[in-house]
């Protein structure tokens, strides 16, 4: 595929990125043209990312989810981010609001759902659970953020509805 500096600025506006780092955004679902609103969401996906590296830099891959939820809850607030934990979601279905213990591992800004893994790898299974808790949740946005990686740039996925 032959990539032009033009059809990169088209897809990317008011980004530098190489065609490589461009297939590498696509591939992982960013990318493109924001839509109105969008810009202030895909800022705080980069605010969450963000403390997501300095927790992982702090403490490297082969912890357990839950330690890896109170770390980023704590950089969060460092950077004073609000959210919630373990956010219940109810579950609608022929009329009836149904209790089913769903939760949201983090809210942040009552805006992104943020799911946190430490996981081999992150599997569609992982993916169509993020994508059911947005709709539930009514949220637009989402993130997967699978900590038990070396690299945590290769543990992120962005989910949208």
């Amino acid at each position: 595929m032959i990539v032009s500096a033009a059809s990169l600025e088209e897809r990317f506006p008011g980004r530098a990125v190489s065609p490589l780092g461009a297939l590498q955004l696509e591939k992982r679902g960013w990318g493109g043209k924001a839509e109105e609103g969008e810009e202030n969401l895909l800022e705080l996906s980069g605010k969450i990312i963000g403390s997501a590296l300095r927790v992982h830099s702090a403490l490297g891959p082969g912890l357990l989810e839950h330690a890896y939820e109170a770390c980023l809850c704590r950089a969060l607030s460092t950077d004073h981010l609000t959210f919630m934990k373990q956010q219940e979601i109810a579950l609608h279905f022929e009329g009836l609001n149904l209790d089913c213990g769903f939760r949201l591992d983090l809210l942040v800004e009552d805006r992104i759902v943020v799911e946190i893994k430490a996981v081999p790898q992150i599997l569609s299974l992982h993916l169509a659970q993020l994508r059911t808790y947005l709709k539930l949740s009514e949220r637009p946005l989402g993130l997967i953020i699978n900590f038990n990686v070396l690299h945590l740039r290769d543990g992120i996925r962005q989910v949208r509805i």
